[in-house]
């Protein structure tokens, strides 16, 4: 489907569950991949754990992301965007010159909340446009719709860890059955994801070792092949040991 010019009376499947990142549940874990944020807050006593996800824009191919283990080091509300000289650069070349500092308010891309990371320079923060959340367009930052960065900013506090990962393929158990989710490589990592089945088939081994199951393989391969970004069964176990296992979780409201 055509993000822009989707056409009329055409049927558009929207996920309400996601298989979680092969990540340790706590803080912010980002899949570059998926172009998803996933915040797990510390459950009070008596009260189970949730997970909330919001979709992302993440950097462009030449203003990669950076992946890896950092935290939330400062937290602003109405932020001033102070463009760094490479940027202020990019946008002259382009007839498009930027101040040295663009003010808080509706032209700010930063828009009214920012939390800044300790990989310096970069920030989850808000947008004044929207319309390119779930895309590559940033400059290596993470951009949030408007609403999901507020309750954000309001949750997390400064030191909670923030962790980046690029994970295309991700799975994970659900009531005795196993699921696969796929997505399509960023650009940059093509060759690096060149034989998807044979990874695929290294998670399916490696989230299986302990369960008797039985494969389909006919779905895994037409879900590697599809990367329609939703989870599919792929296996159903003949184990009770993995029942209690879960990994995929409805999505918050």
């Amino acid at each position: 489907v055509d993000p822009w010019i989707p056409g009329a009376d055409t049927e558009v499947i929207i996920p309400s569950q996601y298989i979680l990142p092969q990540a340790p549940r706590e803080g912010i874990v980002i899949n570059v991949a998926e172009m998803r944020l996933y915040y797990y807050p510390k459950a009070k006593p008596g009260e189970p754990r949730v997970v909330i996800t919001n979709p992302v824009s993440v950097g462009r191919q030449d203003w990669k992301t950076p992946q890896g283990v950092t935290h939330i080091v400062a937290k602003t509300l109405n932020p001033a965007w102070y463009p760094p000289a490479s940027i202020r650069k990019e946008h002259a070349a382009d007839g498009n010159p930027l101040p040295k500092m663009v003010a808080p308010g509706p032209d700010n891309p930063l828009g009214r909340y920012a939390l800044r990371l300790g990989h310096d320079g970069y920030l989850i923060h808000g947008t004044n446009k929207p319309f390119g959340i779930g895309m590559r367009v940033t400059h290596g930052c993470l951009r949030l719709y408007p609403k999901d960065i507020e309750r954000l900013f309001g949750e997390v506090r400064v030191g909670t860890p923030v962790r980046i990962v690029n994970q295309p393929f991700k799975i994970g158990w659900l009531s005795g059955g196993l699921y696969l989710e796929t997505h399509p490589p960023l650009d940059e990592d093509t060759a690096a994801f060149h034989d998807s089945f044979a990874q695929v088939v290294g998670l399916v081994t490696q989230a299986s070792r302990d369960a008797q199951h039985t494969v389909d393989w006919d779905a895994l391969q037409q879900a590697v092949s599809d990367r329609k970004g939703i989870p599919v069964l792929i296996s159903r176990a003949t184990t009770a040991s993995v029942e209690a296992e879960v990994s995929l979780g409805d999505a918050p409201q």
